[in-house]
């Protein structure tokens, strides 16, 4: 059976979301991206070093995603955390495009350093205690692909699966996904492939599903907002129907977001980011733009509650 998993988003894939997905099918989800560096040097009591680090119960399976540019530091860091019987793997972070992460030779930056990535890879599979996968781009612009390259040097170095993304750093998030260089990786190598990018629907996924012949799915951007996404893609690879939520499971959903984000984090913080989830569960709905102005507005989680049930009601009577 497909493997269909939640892809690691920085700022998105907290626990309170990983678990609204793994309720819809999710086969597997990824930490929020934590820095091998920042986890060694940072007090262990830091509140904001223990989030990223955090499981609630019950996830499925969760791999922790580790970045940096280091051998030693990588690998003494992989050692420590997987050690702490709360992951099923570690997942090595080759793919971040964001400029203060890849410009400084880390994430998507270090395929531009394959010798130093390779190493890398070594160094955290010797260290660690569980299996270690890595996430790649196709290169690091459309002059410089050599996704193959570094796919083979991981497969050599004994890791264990690969997830690419069907796009160059140069790219970020633009253009289109290329699944035909996901599929070239795939034939390339005998470890399981992953494919990433531009799947926001259940037909997306079967389309890519056919088009590379990978082992299973990532699904990020199309998650947010939208954890159905998983038991669709599931119906839709059994042949089963596909069905959409109502607005009432979606309202439900986005309420038991919130109280598991205010039951977990200070009230302030818990505010100003379900703001963002909020629009994204929004999106596409007929007023959304202007129930999300009125909520960036509020402080008080229940008055929040309570416009989102108002304008529930209001829907279900246009």
């Amino acid at each position: 059976m497909t493997s269909v998993r939640l892809a690691p988003l920085a700022g998105v894939t907290d626990w309170p979301f990983r678990v609204l997905c793994f309720e819809q099918g999710c086969d597997c989800a990824y930490t929020e991206m934590v820095s091998a560096m920042g986890y060694l040097c940072a007090p262990r009591d830091l509140p904001a070093a223990a989030c990223l680090l955090e499981r609630d119960p019950r996830e499925k399976k969760l791999i922790l995603q580790l970045f940096g540019k280091e051998p030693d530091i990588m690998a003494r860091a992989a050692e420590e955390l997987s050690s702490l019987d709360r992951y099923e793997g570690i997942d090595i972070n080759m793919g971040c495009p964001a400029p203060k992460i890849a410009c400084a030779g880390e994430g998507s930056g270090l395929l531009r350093t394959p010798d130093l990535a390779e190493d890398i890879m070594k160094a955290v599979v010797k260290a660690s205690h569980l299996p270690v996968s890595v996430k790649l781009r196709l290169g690091w612009d459309q002059d410089s692909i050599n996704v193959l390259d570094m796919a083979k040097r991981a497969e050599d170095a004994g890791i264990s699966e690969i997830t690419v993304h069907g796009r160059t750093r140069q790219q970020q998030y633009g253009g289109e996904a290329d699944w035909r260089a996901i599929a070239q990786v795939k034939q390339a190598v005998k470890i399981p492939v992953l494919g990433n990018g531009d799947i926001f629907t259940a037909e997306d996924g079967l389309r890519r599903l056919r088009e590379s012949g990978v082992d299973g799915l990532m699904i990020g951007r199309g998650a947010m907002g939208n954890p159905w996404l998983f038991s669709q893609l599931k119906a839709a690879t059994q042949g089963e129907t596909v069905h959409q939520p109502t607005l009432h499971e979606r309202m439900e959903t986005v309420l038991r977001h919130y109280d598991m984000l205010l039951e977990w984090k200070p009230r302030r913080v818990a505010v100003n980011e379900m703001r963002k989830h909020i629009g994204w569960y929004l999106h596409g709905m007929r007023g959304a733009a202007q129930m999300r102005a009125k909520i960036n507005l509020m402080d008080d989680p229940e008055q929040v509650k309570d416009a989102l049930r108002a304008f529930e009601q209001e829907t279900e009577l246009t």
